[in-house]
């Protein structure tokens, strides 16, 4: 797979599109077509590249394909490649280049549509891939965190992270079909969370006071492969919840395909 997203990768066009994913994610080919002044058949070949590459992830809406840029395929690749060098080091040097070429993130926010499509495919079971979204024994491996629910529809979800206990009647379960898909309200952010985490007072109280977003996995066969697509959606534009979790769900998804194929976790940055 990394053959085929470093191959997608270099063509300056293709990441022409991804950039403009970047500024604004959920776009039509319609839309895609008019900000890059490309061609709409170019345009249409070379998302087929990214889509094939795992780098482009694609979600109906009416008549509409909205296009997102999925990140997970690149974590994956610093995962790989990056840890065994200089992480902080890169790290650093590519915030520098995104500080000094891009907008602030309080004028990118406006620009994007206020939700996370993620896609991965992992080699395992639609049912053992549903039992590592819903069993504490491996989201607590993978993620850190531990999820207590019956897995019923209307059922109340515990959120449980590094002794935080975060329980709420808003916070359930809105559809449950096993080994096909899953949809919850994110959890609450607690006073006791926010201590935690280190949240300050004030952060805190604008995330409380935000519409509550939720988290849809949808799990598709695919022969030995499964295809988990993740939409966290329902945020209010220029959320402040959205931007505090935007570098999550990747790293969250590469602990769990890592944990479903090898068994082991990921290393800590």
């Amino acid at each position: 797979m990394d053959d085929e997203v470093f191959k997608a990768l270099a063509d300056a066009s293709r990441r022409r599109l991804l950039d403009s994913l970047n500024a604004r994610d959920g776009q039509t080919l319609r839309e895609l077509c008019a900000g890059l002044d490309m061609a709409r058949q170019s345009v249409s070949k070379h998302l087929a590249v990214l889509e094939a590459a795992g780098l482009v992830t694609t979600v109906r809406r009416g008549r509409e394909k909205l296009h997102y840029l999925n990140a997970v395929p690149i974590n994956a690749i610093t995962e790989r490649w990056i840890n065994q060098y200089d992480r902080a080091r890169a790290s650093a040097l590519a915030d520098l280049k995104t500080a000094l070429e891009h907008p602030p993130m309080s004028e990118m926010s406006t620009m994007s549509k206020p939700e996370f499509v993620y896609t991965t495919y992992i080699r395992t079971t639609p049912e053992r891939l549903w039992q590592a979204l819903t069993d504490p024994a491996f989201t607590r491996r993978y993620w850190g965190a531990v999820l207590e629910s019956d897995w019923t529809a209307g059922s109340t979800v515990t959120w449980e992270q590094d002794g935080a206990v975060i329980a709420d009647p808003e916070q359930v379960v809105l559809e449950a079909e096993p080994g096909r898909r899953l949809s919850y309200t994110w959890h609450t952010f607690t006073r006791e969370f926010g201590e935690k985490f280190g949240f300050s007072e004030e952060a805190l109280t604008v995330m409380a006071g935000e519409r509550r977003s939720k988290v849809t996995f949808e799990i598709e066969p695919l022969g030995e492969t499964v295809r988990l697509t993740v939409i966290h959606d329902g945020f209010e534009p220029g959320s402040t919840v959205l931007e505090s979790i935007s570098g999550g769900w990747p790293a969250v998804l590469s602990g769990l395909k890592t944990l479903l194929e090898t068994g082991e976790t990921l290393p800590t940055p």
